[in-house]
Order: C-alpha cells, then sequence, then structure tokens
C-alpha cells in the first residue's frame, strides 16, 4: 500500500494499492490549515480504506511547487511517518499528479481530448500573483506524463504569453489529487525510476535572508 501525502495547495491524503486500485481518498481545501488537519487527514485515509500503519510500504510525498509554509507540511508529515514505519519516502512532483489524472481521465472517457496529443500547462496559483506551472505531452512507457518544461514561476499577467510561446494549453488545477500522486509513485517504484528531487520544489527565493556584514560603527 502507497499512503500519498500533499499540502501544495489544499491538503490530500490517499491510500492506493500498487496496481493503482484506490483505497481511499480525503481532502481539505483550506490553503492555509494544513498543520491543523494533516494528521486527521492520514487518520482518516487509512481507516477510510479499512488497512493499518503496518500495511504501508511506501510514502509518496507531494514536493510542489507550492508556497513555502504549506508545502513543508506535507513533506515532514510524510517523512515523519515513513520514519515511524521504517519505508522509503517517494518524491513526486504535485503537478504531476495533476497532469497524470487529466491524461488518465482522456483515455478513459475521451473527456480532453486535447491534453492526450497535445502540449497542455497544469498551472496553479502561487500567490504574490505569480503563477506556478508545468508543461506535459501525453504519458511515457510507464504510465508517467512526459515534463517537457517547468516547474517554473510566471507573473500572473504574463502566463498565457509564456504558454503561447510553448504552444502549450492551460490547465487550472486548484487541488492536487494524492490518489494519482501515489499512483505516479508507484508506476516510478516499477520502473526502478526517481521522478523528482529529494528537496521540496520552492520557486521563490526565501523571504529570510543571511544578515550582512555588521556596520561599522565609529567612536
Amino acid at each position: 500500500m502507497i499512503l500519498g501525502i500533499d499540502t501544495s495547495l489544499g491538503s490530500a491524503v490517499a491510500v492506493v494499492e500498487p496496481d493503482g486500485v484506490i483505497r481511499s481518498q480525503v481532502e481539505s481545501a483550506d490553503p492555509r490549515g494544513h498543520a491543523e488537519v494533516i494528521g486527521t487527514l492520514i487518520e482518516r485515509a487509512l481507516a477510510e480504506a479499512s488497512v493499518t500503519v503496518s500495511d504501508i510500504s511506501h510514502v509518496a510525498a507531494g514536493m510542489g511547487p507550492g508556497p513555502f509554509t504549506g508545502l513543508r507540511v506535507g513533506i515532514a508529515a510524510a517523512r515523519t511517518f515513513a520514519l515511524g514505519r521504517g519505508v522509503p519516502v517517494v518524491p513526486v512532483v504535485s503537478h504531476d499528479a495533476v497532469a497524470l489524472e487529466l491524461l488518465l481521465h482522456d483515455a478513459l472517457t475521451g473527456g480532453y481530448q486535447d491534453v492526450a496529443d497535445e502540449a497542455f500547462a497544469v498551472v496553479t496559483d502561487a500567490r504574490r500573483r505569480e503563477f506556478a506551472y508545468t508543461v506535459y505531452r501525453g504519458l511515457d512507457d510507464d504510465g508517467l506524463p512526459v515534463r517537457l518544461d517547468g516547474p517554473a514561476l510566471t507573473p500572473r499577467e504574463d502566463l498565457d504569453d509564456v504558454l503561447r510561446t510553448v504552444g502549450a494549453i492551460r490547465r487550472d488545477a486548484e487541488r492536487i489529487p494524492a490518489a494519482m500522486l501515489a499512483l505516479a509513485a508507484a508506476r516510478a517504484l516499477s520502473a526502478g525510476r526517481a521522478i523528482a528531487p529529494a528537496d521540496a520544489l520552492y520557486l521563490r527565493s526565501p523571504d529570510v535572508t543571511m544578515p550582512g556584514a555588521p556596520k561599522r560603527v565609529n567612536l
């Protein structure tokens, strides 16, 4: 069983079998209350999946992109759970989960014909009048979204021009599906691939910087 955890937008937790069967998926849309709900969501996801902590073999962690404070809550929760259970953490780009959901939806229903063969961009609100985006086209032989560009950050007023330049259709996302996050991790494990960095994808420099040299005082 793979436990998927993401807090790059709202908070989402899911339990998925290695073959992709979704056992549970619970979410909170609150973009700021990650720390308050993540523990409860993990408990609910395990209970609704009818599994125990000992049944979890891997933890899929959404690595962003996302705002610093919210994103680190989910990553810390994933690492803490994995450490306590003694299982590996599988990093996943959060946008990959959205892309995978769109592509699987298209494959099953034909509902998104424009994402099957053409480039499209998963777009999320990065706050401060900026958007984060990642450009994809189709699935590879391992069943994972093919990432063409990003994740990257751009001012809101520039996004459409940027996507027009790369020829990508815009797909705004308001949630990260934790089940797809876990499924991406399962497919990466099956293929023996690493599909995301081990560190969080912060696309913006931190507000806090190292202090400079102390000012010289003449007495």
